[in-house]
C-alpha cells in the first residue's frame, strides 16, 4: 500500500505512521488533509475506539478513509480509485502561482531557431556609429 500511494499520488506526499495527537495514522497526506487507515481483523471488535479516533482526526480537519487488509491485498486498484475520489485538485497549497514570477516558466527555450529573426543588440560600427537591426 505504501509504495502504491507514493507512486500513484506522489503530489499528495503521503507519509507512513504519522503521529496525530495521541494517535498514529497508517498513512496521511497533510496537503490533502486525508488519512488512510488499513485495518486488520483486530479492528472488528474495536468499533467504538475507531469511531473516537475518527472523530478526533475529523476535528483536526482530516477526512478518514478505512479499508480492510484483505481489500487492499485483493483489490488495490479499486482502493486507489476510491482514494483518488477524496484527493482535491489541486492539493491544498499547490497549483497556485508561486514566487515573484507568478508561475512563469523556469527555463527558456533555446535562443533563435534556424530561420527565425532575432533582434540584435545595438552595436558600434567601424566608424563609431550605433547600428541596430535584426540578425538571421
Amino acid at each position: 500500500m505504501w509504495a502504491a500511494l507514493r507512486s500513484t499520488f506522489a503530489e499528495a506526499h503521503f507519509r507512513h505512521q504519522v503521529p496525530l495527537g495521541r494517535y498514529y495514522a497508517d498513512f496521511a497526506s497533510h496537503g490533502a488533509k486525508l488519512v488512510i487507515e488499513v485495518d486488520g481483523s483486530q479492528h472488528a471488535g474495536r468499533q467504538a475506539e475507531d469511531e473516537a479516533r475518527t472523530a478526533f482526526l475529523n476535528g483536526e480537519g482530516y477526512r478518514v478513509l478505512r479499508f480492510w487488509n484483505n481489500e487492499v491485498l485483493e483489490n488495490l486498484d479499486g482502493v486507489l480509485a476510491r482514494i483518488a475520489e477524496y484527493l482535491p485538485s489541486p492539493l491544498v497549497g499547490e497549483g497556485a502561482p508561486q514566487g515573484r514570477m507568478g508561475g512563469a516558466r523556469r527555463s527558456r527555450a533555446p535562443a533563435g531557431k534556424a530561420g527565425t529573426p532575432t533582434p540584435a543588440l545595438p552595436t558600434r560600427g567601424r566608424e563609431g556609429r550605433t547600428t541596430s537591426g535584426w540578425s538571421h
